[in-house]
């Protein structure tokens, strides 16, 4: 049984991708890590959540391999050190991980506690949020498995319910679960918020380790099997922990409500309001905003006209609309986005059609790396135009490439070049030649931001043409 007033282990899950808010969510920088609304994005929205450390550990955060260093950057530039950072080789939804960092936490504490809480959900109400917490802490600690449920304001069809039963003795204000209800039609919704009773599932659990482990051992074994065999082989490799890749492909892919919470008596429902959204598709987006006079919202250069019921959002191209109601219109520097508000939930099929024709816009034009970015600029027969910025004191690999040369030149900053047996630095204005083969570094040694403009060319400009002979972050 846990310890009562023992820390709370935070688990934020960003694995998703994000792919309903296409075309602003990319695989390579899905809507997690974006600043969808406010400055901030909704990851570090969520680790700064459960950043008190008299009541939380440092999180565990379980990510996708491919997310692993915009996960660290954006940790180190909150100055927070995650417990770990547990690496997914490929996505199977929320049960796998909770049971992973569910038998890690267990490990290294017997009595843990565990906060367990996507990524990419809106919370406008901290201090309910942490009401709402101790409230169920209780339950928690008899050996309940809370979930917060969110008092339905609209008819949503986007998210799941819970129909609340028996008021729970051992904590005020929890009930048990007496069902839980998929995405309703309108209809069903309705219904729903006209009788009472029914919650929105908010997929925030507040859980004891052990006794959810008991659980998985129960009704999921073939999740905790495999899951276990995973954590056992997992190599640490920097920040980061990588469960073992075999074991892990063989876990199925099911989410933590359907392997344990629909099945266990176990499970309890704690009504919060705390300004909660889940920002799943674009239509979530527009409600948390707040409309115009016409129900239109607006972001980024846009101009509308006879325009009603919309949501229209920009980061590049002017959006020009006129005499049209109830759409979605996204734009983007490469794509564009338009939707009837009411089919927004099918973006996502929308996207596996793009990807199955070869589309190269599933992918974000700026690539995330530990070093920095680098955003494709332009590219033809032969040829591509890239910006790169590299942080102060970072530097790329010892490289070198058989099918293109590169040009290198300063836009601001100071680079440190390495090319074949010469080392030298370049500043503003100038530049250099990388010949096809060389092999070179580039570094930035200077307090401020590096960005330079490089020039490929040659017969293959693939990021699969390098070959590393030395790297800082263990590439290979």
């Amino acid at each position: 049984m846990t310890v009562r007033g023992s820390r709370i282990v935070p688990v934020i899950l960003s694995g998703g991708s994000g792919s309903r808010l296409w075309p602003l969510s990319r695989h390579e920088n899905p809507k997690q890590f974006l600043p969808l609304v406010g400055d901030s994005s909704l990851f570090e929205r969520t680790v700064r959540r459960v950043g008190d450390p008299t009541r939380f550990t440092p999180p565990v955060v379980v990510a996708s391999n491919d997310h692993r260093f915009l996960v660290a950057e954006r940790l180190r530039g909150l100055g927070q050190t995650p417990e770990t950072i547990l690496l997914e080789p490929c996505p199977r939804n929320t049960a796998p991980a909770a049971a992973a960092a569910a038998l890690l936490s267990l490990r290294r504490n017997p009595d843990a506690m565990v906060l367990l809480m996507p990524s990419d959900h809106i919370i406008a109400d901290e201090a309910a949020f942490h009401a709402a917490i101790e409230q169920g802490r209780p339950a928690a600690e008899a050996g309940h498995f809370v979930l917060f449920g969110m008092p339905p304001s609209h008819a949503a069809t986007g998210y799941g319910y819970i129909a609340k039963g028996d008021a729970l003795t051992v904590a005020t204000g929890a009930h048990h679960v007496e069902r839980f209800v998929e995405k309703p039609d309108r209809e069903t919704a309705e219904t729903y918020l006209a009788q009472g009773g029914y919650v929105w599932n908010s997929g925030i659990f507040l859980l004891p380790a052990g006794e959810l482990i008991d659980a998985f051992a129960r009704y999921a074994p073939e999740v905790l099997d495999a899951v276990t065999a995973s954590l056992d082989r997992a190599a640490a490799d920097m920040d980061f922990l990588r469960l073992d890749p075999a074991c892990f492909e063989g876990t199925p892919s099911i989410s933590i409500d359907y392997a344990v919470m629909e099945k266990t008596d176990r499970a309890v429902v704690v009504p919060a309001s705390m300004g909660w959204a889940d920002l799943g598709s674009w239509s979530s987006l527009k409600e948390i905003e707040q409309p115009d006079e016409a129900d239109n919202v607006a972001v980024g250069p846009v101009v509308t006209q006879d325009v009603s019921g919309s949501y229209l959002r920009s980061d590049g191209p002017l959006i020009a609309a006129l005499g049209v109601e109830d759409l979605i219109i996204v734009a983007t520097a490469d794509a564009v986005l338009v939707a009837h508000a009411s089919r927004d939930q099918e973006v996502k099929d929308l996207v596996a059609r793009i990807s199955a024709e070869g589309h190269a816009t599933i992918h974000d034009a700026t690539v995330y790396r530990p070093w920095g970015f680098y955003r494709s600029v332009h590219a033809g027969d032969r040829f591509q135009v890239k910006r790169i910025t590299v942080k102060p004191g970072a530097r790329l690999s010892l490289q070198a490439h058989k099918h293109r040369a590169e040009h290198w030149v300063v836009v601001n900053g100071t680079a440190l070049v390495t090319r074949d047996d010469e080392v030298f630095e370049l500043t503003e204005n100038q530049s250099t030649f990388l010949p096809q083969g060389c092999v070179h570094r580039l570094a930035n040694p200077g307090t401020v931001p590096l960005n330079l403009i490089e020039v490929q060319s040659g017969s293959y400009l693939g990021e699969d043409d390098i070959e590393r002979f030395d790297d800082d972050y263990a590439r290979t």
